[in-house]
């Protein structure tokens, strides 16, 4: 006779939060490990359990060690040390996004000045104050 089990497709959403927690909870206690929690609790995706630890564990993935651990100094200087570099990174990349966004509108500038002299028209809106108070007056009205 044939062992016959349907598959249902589930995702992350399916499975209740305090479910989630109470797995997170035995395989951080030791009880469980991310390969038996999936097959006791009929969890599809391989990714699905590492996952949710990841999101709601005490574990500090980026340094491999357990959240609840004080850091010594060494790692705490080498951590502030590797955020100063990103930021720096990241500091001279917008600066650079600036200096372009600033040559880009110099050169839209001068575009705009060679095609009013060539065609001989206004492009650049210029109004006067007493346009833009009158436009407001007419906005303002129900």
């Amino acid at each position: 006779m044939e062992e016959q089990t349907d598959y249902v497709r589930r995702t992350q959403g399916s499975y209740s939060l305090s479910l989630k927690l109470q797995i997170v909870g035995a395989i951080e206690r030791g009880e469980l490990s991310t390969k038996s929690a999936q097959r006791q609790y009929g969890i599809q995706g391989n990714a699905t359990v590492i996952n949710w630890l990841r999101k709601y564990g005490n574990f500090d993935w980026e340094n491999k060690t357990p959240a609840h651990i004080p850091k010594t100094p060494e790692q705490k200087i080498m951590e502030l040390e590797a955020k100063v570099k990103l930021l720096e990174k990241q500091k001279a990349f917008l600066e650079h996004q600036a200096n372009v966004a600033d040559k880009k509108v110099i050169i839209f500038d001068m575009m705009i000045d060679l095609a009013e002299k060539e065609y001989k028209i206004d492009i650049r809106k210029n109004s006067h104050p007493e346009q833009s108070k009158h436009l407001d007056n007419k906005k303002r009205r129900p």
